[in-house]
């Protein structure tokens, strides 16, 4: 079984609350676990999120809306997620999604998953060899190669970033790295800060109401046609 992490959390300095800021009328994180339900490879989503009180509205919306969320430690997100494993019964591999990514497209998650699967590989990504826009990572890791590094790691930084005690050994753990068609690692279409968040508006809004599944190359073409908009997206 493969499951779906995706971190959110309501504290961030430069954009705070941003996991529900709205994106046609629904809160970013909703309109991301929408399009994570399109890729066919997941099995299950979770929403990792901290048991701080801040997030306690965030954890709220999400069960309501169906989904399930586990809450836990602020500082150590790897442990947050490796229990993320254990609360979801039998899988063999999890994928990492981070909050600020409202653009994920589950094709691309589909084919990261069948990477893994094919490769045998203990960490897949298309993040270490980047060619994909920023805000399309997709991280997928063994529960055996995840329980090893939460096992092991004492770092405080490391607990921080979950998968950097895998990503960064990649003489200890065999990884595959996923590649697009072309080399779009200029972009950047993470909803980090104010200016982040009006480019999102503006995509969703030019693409949602005719396509609610929007893939990353309509997006590019968007992007691509419109200079205005281009200039916000890199």
């Amino acid at each position: 079984m493969i499951l779906a992490v995706v971190q959110a959390r309501m504290g961030s300095k430069r954009l705070p609350g941003k996991a529900v800021a709205t994106l046609q009328g629904q809160p970013m994180i909703l309109r991301q676990l929408e399009r994570l339900r399109g890729a066919r490879r997941l099995n299950k989503i979770i929403v990792a999120t901290s048991d701080a009180e801040d997030d306690d509205g965030l954890a709220g919306l999400v069960v309501s809306r169906g989904y399930a969320v586990h809450r836990g430690s602020g500082s150590d997100i790897l442990d947050r997620i490796a229990r993320c494993a254990e609360a979801a019964g039998p899988i063999s591999h999890i994928v990492r999604i981070k909050g600020d990514a409202p653009f994920v497209d589950p094709a691309v998650v589909d084919e990261a998953v069948r990477l893994a699967q094919v490769s045998g590989a203990a960490y897949t990504s298309n993040r270490v060899e980047r060619t994909y826009p920023a805000g399309l990572e997709v991280e997928v890791v063994t529960v055996e190669a995840l329980r090893m590094a939460a096992a092991e790691v004492r770092d405080p930084l490391a607990m921080i970033s979950p998968t950097a005690a895998i990503r960064e050994r990649p003489d200890r753990f065999r990884q595959a790295h996923l590649k697009a068609q072309r080399d779009w690692s200029h972009y950047d279409w993470r909803v980090k800060t104010p200016a982040d968040l009006a480019f999102a508006r503006s995509i969703y809004d030019a693409l949602y109401p005719a396509d609610p599944s929007f893939s990353m190359n309509d997006v590019l073409d968007l992007v691509e046609s419109h200079q205005d908009l281009g200039r916000f997206a890199a």
